[in-house]
């Protein structure tokens, strides 16, 4: 998963990282909510984990930012000093999921995020997807469409997983890049976009089959299903 973490200590901001990393997430770090701001809005993430107190933009005013700009679903858990009950509710009634107040146990905190991440995203854990009349077995590393396995490449198979587990949602190329290539992987940037163009092309994703490929301009793409195929 792609885990966003907005954290004004650098020791503090490298040992969550770390922690995150360890436990198998691509991770990106802000130390400044006007930066956290500014990349939330180029980049798709799996999980938010804000601190309150940072530079020039706080922890709550990012929440609102992100809640109303970014997603009203993404997870959001907040790691602070703060710890007061009325600081606690004011996070949770304005969108935050979840709350810890430092200094974290690191145990504790990796349950909290993958019980985040396992509410929000449960196909996640499925090894048979069934999006008629496709079906992607994980373990086989197969798509079927009628029952009939597609020929893809390694590459096509996980962008393809990758897709339809995140059905309606919009996923940056960055986060395309990350999920299916790594974070370590030195691509050219037209990369992704060639391989979502093969995957639409092998799968035949367009309106008559009941979905569609939504290219959106200098940021990635959604996989949209169709209600009823278009005739």
């Amino acid at each position: 998963m792609r885990i966003a973490i907005l954290e004004d200590d650098p020791d503090q901001l490298t040992l969550l990282k770390r922690w995150m990393a360890d436990d198998g997430h691509d991770v990106h770090g802000w130390l400044s909510g006007r930066e956290g701001m500014k990349q939330s809005g180029r980049e798709s993430f799996d999980l938010f984990m804000l601190d309150w107190q940072v530079p020039d933009v706080s922890g709550t005013e990012v929440l609102k930012w992100l809640r109303a700009n970014v997603s009203k679903t993404v997870p959001v858990l907040f790691v602070t000093v703060r710890d007061s009950e009325q600081d606690i509710v004011f996070a949770l009634e304005n969108g935050a999921d979840d709350y810890m107040v430092k200094p974290v146990r690191r145990q504790e905190l990796m349950a909290r995020v993958r019980a985040l991440l396992r509410r929000a995203y449960p196909i996640e854990e499925q090894k048979l997807l069934s999006f008629p009349p496709f079906e992607i077995d994980i373990q086989r590393s197969e798509v079927r469409k009628n029952g009939m396995k597609i020929d893809l490449t390694p590459k096509e198979f996980e962008l393809t997983v990758t897709l339809f587990r995140n059905m309606g949602r919009l996923l940056s190329r960055g986060h395309l890049q990350e999920t299916v290539w790594g974070r370590s992987a030195d691509l050219a940037t037209r990369t992704v976009d060639t391989h979502v163009s093969q995957v639409r092309k092998k799968l035949d994703l367009k309106p008559e089959s009941g979905y569609r490929v939504v290219p959106v301009y200098n940021y990635g793409y959604r996989l949209e299903r169709l209600d009823q195929p278009a005739h």
